[in-house]
């Protein structure tokens, strides 16, 4: 005898799933945690892995060497990027002391504009200065004497560009290691979801990348027309900040604004301003839909969520993971529900 209905047994049975998933998941994350001095150099390599293989691939058809095309691609991305950041770096460490004085500059501006209570916004300003100086005080403290957590980052950082060495050279091997790791049964539903999960995060890194290189082009230009120092370095970081959604779009574009106050002044410094307005409006409802269409796409809402849930979990490195993740996630749970339906029993006619 049933002491219960149906529809209260199938609540009860998607609840002890739900509840098991969630256990393994939660699991699975403080394992992670754990030992994330091996798995985030791990997942950093696999995005590498994702924007470089279709490059790999092209050297390797030019018939080269895939130790040497491995080896020439993993030096052109730590080129680009190190000369990018070197370039930007000794832009901001000449021009911090305009930054500051352009700041207060625009300050007493804004204080003459609305008179009396302009008293009260300077010394807000000078305060905010201050505090702001203090900080920076405390955080080179700080770093001087986080020497381990330096090292460590250095370690994290050489250990991926090694696994993207790897990935890359012996990426024609991966579908047989990994179905000799899984038993016969289950080999071919265990490679068709790692091929869903690659693919989405592939589909992310290239979509961001052909999103990011749109939007450094149109900024740079626009600084190099407003005689901004610097454009080409700070076109470099728009480019580089794209990978991680909003916030990166937001720290370029500050770094920006502050590298054209420092050096032409409050009135091209809100004109940069509103080129990265006008370039972050252009790519939320043009460029960014057009082109993720046709890779991989993410609901603004799933993007923000797993943004906060990465920044809860690793911080900066969960909040640069999240989505890709999810990426490869959402690709896992298509690829499941397919076989799951693909596999049901066929619905029951209508009798006459």
């Amino acid at each position: 005898m049933q002491l219960l209905p149906e529809p209260v047994r199938r609540v009860a049975a998607w609840c002890a799933v739900i509840l098991l998933v969630a256990g393994v998941g939660y699991d699975g994350i403080q394992v992670c945690v754990a030992l994330r001095a091996a798995v985030v150099p791990v997942l950093l390599a696999l995005l590498g892995t994702g924007l470089l293989l279709p490059f790999h691939r092209w050297l390797v058809k030019a018939k080269a060497n895939r130790s040497v095309a491995a080896g020439l691609t993993c030096a052109a991305v730590l080129a680009v990027v190190g000369g990018a950041v070197c370039v930007v770096t000794i832009a901001l460490v000449d021009t911090w002391g305009q930054i500051i004085a352009s700041l207060r500059k625009a300050v007493r501006q804004v204080a003459d504009q609305f008179g009396a209570v302009g008293t009260t916004l300077e010394d807000l300003a000078d305060h905010a200065l201050d505090v702001l100086g203090r900080f920076g005080g405390s955080v080179a403290t700080g770093v001087v004497t986080g020497v381990s957590v330096v090292a460590q980052a250095l370690g994290m950082a050489v250990l991926a560009v090694l696994l993207v060495f790897f990935f890359l050279r012996d990426s024609d091997r991966a579908t047989g290691t990994l179905r000799s790791l899984v038993p016969r049964g289950g080999a071919d539903a265990v490679e068709a979801m790692a091929r869903r999960a690659f693919e989405g995060v592939e589909g992310f890194m290239r979509g961001t990348t052909v999103v990011a290189l749109i939007d450094a082009v149109f900024i740079t230009a626009g600084l190099l027309i407003l005689r901004v120092p610097g454009a080409i370095g700070l076109g470099t970081i728009v480019f580089i900040g794209a990978y991680v959604p909003y916030l990166g779009a937001f720290v370029s574009g500050t770094v920006a604004v502050l590298v054209a106050l420092a050096d032409r002044g409050l009135v091209i410094g809100l004109w940069v301003v509103g080129l990265v307005l006008v370039v972050q409006v252009l790519e939320g409802n043009i460029f960014q839909p057009m082109v993720q269409s046709r890779t991989v796409r993410i609901h603004p809402a799933v993007i923000l969520v797993a943004l906060t849930a990465g920044a809860s979990v690793a911080g900066i490195v969960g909040v640069l993971l999240a989505v890709p993740v999810t990426a490869a996630a959402l690709g896992v749970i298509h690829e499941l529900r397919m076989r799951y339906a693909s596999s049901g029993d066929p619905p029951p006619t209508a009798g006459p």
